[in-house]
């Protein structure tokens, strides 16, 4: 099954082939600040099976693990696309936000420990403090 989807002013839009790694909600305190408050809710791709098109534009920072985090964003309307991190360079975590009719719903939520008081997370879903073992790692 492909994934299809697109920004809110649909400059950039994103064909992905294959199936998520896992999908995640994190709450660490720069996807909050991403998020608007909430968490990111990202499907793990590998990159090799995502294509973007359009004008995408990014931002880095260094994380707290000493990696780099980078983001993807439209530069016309500012629409979220992905993130990545300098560990894993081959996979992308896409906002489940960009995809058009995706049916992907979270399964793991992590950063938890940086969730705002009075934050609700599904008990039903598996939760880390932290970062958890990168996706398919041993446990």
């Amino acid at each position: 099954m492909a994934f299809t989807g697109s920004c809110a002013c649909g400059a950039v839009g994103v064909q992905i082939q294959g199936q998520p790694l896992t999908v995640r909600e994190c709450w660490c305190r720069q996807c909050q600040k991403l998020a608007s408050g909430g968490p990111t809710r990202n499907a793990i791709f590998l990159t090799a099976d995502i294509a973007m098109s359009g004008s995408v534009a990014s931002n880095s920072r260094i994380a707290a693990s000493g990696n780099e985090l980078t983001w993807s964003f439209c530069p016309a309307c500012g629409t979220q696309l992905s993130g990545a991190s300098s560990a894993r360079p081959e996979m992308r975590a896409v906002r489940l936000g960009l995809l058009d009719n995706h049916g992907l719903t979270p399964t793991v939520a992590i950063w938890t420990s940086e969730a705002p008081a009075g934050t609700i997370i599904d008990p039903a879903i598996e939760q880390y403090a932290v970062q958890p073992p990168a996706p398919g790692a041993s446990r």
